[in-house]
């Protein structure tokens, strides 16, 4: 009986198995084999080659357009969405069902709704990826960026971190840490509102999240927020480049250090509109931006400086009093 050697193989098309039993038919040297061909180390010729499709299968049979495949893995259900739902009112070919077997359905979903959840963690876990999918789905993020804070909650959740803190301020921390990681232009006001949560509290769950999970943030700019008010402005293409320009200007001169990106970025969208001639009102940039007008008019005379080139920033009290003094005199 030919012994083989066995190799741990999974579905990677570079992992090889050996078999001393197979030799090539040209110089009977060694054959191995992978996923993809059947080659001789000696001589080098493909002796077989066939491609294994370990995907799913979505061959259709007969006419009746059956599917061999489930739906697909994802982080966004508690399950991973393994589980089954059973149908109502049809069979799965689309034929009708009779009303005995409703009523025998309709007590198999309630057998199933109650069994659902082996533990309240596991419910908990269901609710908080559900209230997740919710804010992704407002806040309008991809179905890449939405698996980030599904999976963000689950680790919060191994973490102990839910214990005194509600699931919703958890999913919307877990939102926000996202967004940040990715360098995506939203608020902490503006997923607490669609979360409706307190501010101060997605704010401590995201602290909360950032130091005990140590998330990859990145710090949050002004010329992010450009294209969005922009957008929501409708400005033309030559004020939003020329207010990113402003924006990173400033950045790179440190005068955005501490003030609020999405204030500063409306304020170079006012100052920009000024210059190609369209009189941005400073109403409509602040109220865009969620903020006072005399914040925009503050960052506005920031800008003035640092393009003027006097002094980067804020003046202090002692200068402002002589300047005064400098023009009464």
């Amino acid at each position: 009986m030919a012994t083989r050697d066995i190799y741990e193989t999974g579905f990677d098309e570079d992992v090889r198995t050996e078999s001393s039993a197979n030799q090539c038919p040209e110089c009977d040297g060694h054959v191995t084999t992978n996923a993809v061909e059947t080659v001789c180390e000696h001589c080098d010729p493909v002796i077989d080659a066939q491609r294994i499709d370990h995907g799913s299968e979505w061959r259709a049979y007969d006419d009746e357009k059956c599917e061999r495949t489930g739906g697909p893995l994802t982080a966004a259900r508690h399950d991973r969405g393994l589980s089954t739902e059973i149908g109502r009112g049809t069979d799965a070919k689309g034929n009708e069902i009779s009303w005995q077997k409703r009523r025998r359905l309709t007590r198999m979903r309630g057998e199933q709704t109650r069994g659902r959840w082996r533990s309240k963690a596991e419910r908990n876990l269901a609710h908080g990826l559900g209230e997740v999918r919710r804010l992704a789905s407002a806040l309008e993020l991809s179905d890449s960026v939405r698996d980030q804070p599904c999976q963000l909650f689950r680790s919060a959740q191994n973490e102990d971190l839910l214990r005194g803190r509600s699931i919703e301020a958890i999913a919307a921390a877990s939102i926000y840490g996202a967004c940040r990681c990715n360098g995506l232009s939203r608020l902490v006001d503006d997923v607490s509102e669609m979360a409706r949560v307190a501010e101060s509290r997605v704010t401590n769950a995201y602290k909360t999240l950032n130091e005990e999970l140590g998330l990859p943030a990145e710090p949050v700019s002004p010329s992010m927020f450009v294209p969005r008010l922009a957008s929501d402005l409708e400005c033309p293409n030559e004020i939003r480049q020329q207010a990113r320009a402003l924006a990173e200007q400033a950045e790179k001169c440190g005068v955005t250090t501490g003030v609020h990106p999405a204030g500063f970025a409306a304020a170079c969208l006012y100052k920009a509109g000024r210059e190609e001639g369209r009189f941005l009102m400073q109403s409509e940039a602040a109220e865009a931006a969620n903020i006072s007008q005399s914040t925009v008019r503050t960052h506005r005379d920031t800008l003035q400086q640092l393009n003027g080139g006097q002094r980067v920033g804020p003046k202090s009290t002692t200068q402002k009093r002589e300047a005064s003094a400098e023009s009464r005199g």
